[in-house]
């Protein structure tokens, strides 16, 4: 103690020194740890955007400018395509009184039924009568605030079924029209992302392969509708496939003489031993055959008859027979050969044309008609992002 009392001012720098020792000591134990942790999250930043950047993506200047110009030509491209369906997206669907809907109903569908005579092809059987699919309006009229839309769909049916009418089917078996929302004075919600309205069409007709492509073909080319084949079902007129029995060819008819040509193995050829005997006339019937004779003895053997004596003089040899000709068979000329006959042509196309579609089909199909919507704007891209 006696010290600090004659050295107060050592002893005072001594303590104060400690004291700041020790604080600095505290601090620095204090800012250690957080100091490593901060270093720890920077090697762990660091780490991830070393695996950012090697992604096709990462945000950099050059990536954000390809976006960018990305965005830009897909906005044009959408621009177009818009511009390419304008012609299919009607200017303003104005409502009609119901007797005008209903009198335009009666217009197109005589249109139709006349097309469907002259095409020799039949109409679905409707308990109301056939109307295009809009049979509940032959009892009552339609609502007014739904006669724009009903009119917009009632043309396009009518295209549908004169293309059907073009095609020459057999017959139209069914035709259904499902009702949408305004018809029963409910409204129709769209999605925010839709770009067109569809309106569906359910039909089923029977006719050959060459109806259902020429109908196709007619509606895909359509200038005033966009038609939407969502459903195709086609069978057969038969279920089982073609079998060896259906391959039934018309026969050539047979030339006079040729079956017995065909049986003939010498080609035409007469002879000698196959000469035809010379029948007698009709009216003498022919003589019985005779019983085969027995094989006559073999006579024995002629001793040589003795040289007769030299004759007397004045004696008159015996007169000798004369030998008889051997008669030769006259030959025969070969018959002359008949000009061949022309064989009918054959008829080989029945079996050819079950197999490319001959035989009518039953189609089924459901298709859409789009009512394109208005335009919506684009977002803009901005031209710098942060």
């Amino acid at each position: 103690m006696s010290w600090i009392k004659d050295n107060k001012f050592a002893a005072i720098l001594g303590g104060a020194t400690l004291l700041g020792a020790i604080v600095l000591i505290y601090i620095g134990m204090i800012y250690h740890g957080r100091y490593a942790t901060a270093l720890e999250n920077y090697l762990g930043a660091a780490e991830d955007v070393g695996g950012f950047e090697k992604i096709p993506l990462y945000p950099s200047l050059a990536n954000r400018a390809g976006k960018t110009k990305a965005l830009n030509e897909y906005r044009t491209a959408i621009a177009a395509m818009e511009g390419a369906y304008d012609k299919f997206r009607p200017k303003e669907l104005k409502n009609v009184t119901p007797q005008s809907f209903t009198d335009h109903a009666k217009t197109a569908n005589e249109e139709v039924v006349k097309a469907f005579e002259a095409a020799g092809a039949k109409l679905p059987e409707v308990a109301e009568g056939f109307f295009l699919g809009f049979e509940t309006y032959t009892k009552g009229l339609a609502r007014e605030e739904a006669t724009g839309l009903l009119d917009y769909q009632l043309g396009a049916t009518k295209e549908l079924l004169l293309a059907l009418a073009k095609a020459t089917p057999s017959r139209l078996q069914n035709l259904y029209r499902p009702k949408f929302p305004e018809e029963d004075g409910e409204k129709w919600q769209a999605n925010a992302n839709d770009a067109a309205r569809s309106f569906p069409l359910e039909l089923t007709f029977r006719g050959p392969e060459r109806s259902l492509r020429e109908f196709l073909s007619t509606i895909v080319k359509s200038p005033n509708y966009f038609f939407v084949v969502r459903t195709v079902r086609i069978m057969n007129e038969k279920s089982s496939a073609p079998n060896a029995k259906d391959a039934k060819f018309e026969a050539p008819p047979t030339a006079p003489g040729a079956a017995a040509k065909a049986a003939d193995p010498f080609g035409g050829f007469t002879l000698p031993a196959d000469e035809p005997v010379a029948q007698a006339p009709a009216a003498t019937p022919a003589p019985a055959k005779p019983a085969p004779a027995k094989p006559a003895a073999v006579p024995a053997p002629v001793k040589p008859a003795a040289v007769p004596a030299p004759a007397k003089p004045g004696a008159v040899p015996a007169p000798v027979k004369p030998a008889v000709a051997a008669v030769l068979p006259k030959p025969v000329a070969a018959p002359v050969a008949a000009a061949p006959v022309a064989a009918a042509p054959v008829d080989t196309s029945r079996i050819l044309n079950r197999v490319l579609g001959n035989e009518e089909l039953e189609v089924f199909l459901h298709i859409d008609v789009l009512e394109f919507l208005p335009v919506k704007a684009l977002p803009v891209v901005p031209t710098s992002q942060p």
